[in-house]
């Protein structure tokens, strides 16, 4: 199911048919440099496709989504929204990985700015974040020039370690 659309990119529901490209880019050091983790087996990124399908698509509408390139109708990350909690806070995060070969082209700007886009007026949320590792400055970048703005450290998100959060509140009339 497609959720959004941009000049060059489609954004839609994740398959289990996904599951060899995208382990194919969580596998890859440098995409996965800032990003904890790198993926299991095949199988394992098949389970966790099912796994996020229960989890967000069935129950609230959004997730992590298959992020195509128009041109040629390839998946090259994924992009979403995810419910964090911090401190006893649930925030609204945006999160996007792009394989390498699309970094610099500015795809993962495009990306963000949908996502934000999709949380304020389909979602209808009034907030959204990033958390990002403070050496990872082209991601800074991207979640600057969509408007976000740093907010504060975080000593220790999840198995990511320090993190920065971006944040964007909607002021509505």
């Amino acid at each position: 199911m497609q959720i959004g659309e941009t000049k060059r990119l489609i954004l839609r529901q994740i398959t289990v048919d996904d599951a060899e490209d995208l382990h194919r880019i969580y596998n890859d050091p440098q995409t996965m440099r800032f990003m904890g983790k790198m993926s299991g087996s095949l199988e394992f990124e098949r389970e966790q496709i099912q796994r996020h399908i229960e989890n967000y698509y069935e129950k609230y509408g959004f997730g992590l989504w298959a992020t195509i390139l128009k041109e040629n109708n390839q998946l090259i990350g994924r992009c979403g929204l995810l419910y964090q909690e911090i401190e006893g806070a649930k925030d609204l995060e945006i999160a996007y990985l792009l394989a390498t070969d699309y970094w610099g082209k500015g795809l993962a700007t495009e990306a963000a700015a949908m996502l934000i886009e999709l949380g304020f007026e389909k979602f209808n949320f009034n907030r959204v974040v990033a958390f990002i590792n403070p050496q990872n400055t082209a991601s800074i970048r991207v979640a600057e020039k969509v408007g976000l703005k740093y907010e504060r450290e975080i000593a220790n998100f999840k198995d990511f370690g320090k993190v920065f959060r971006y944040a964007l509140e909607l002021q509505r009339l």
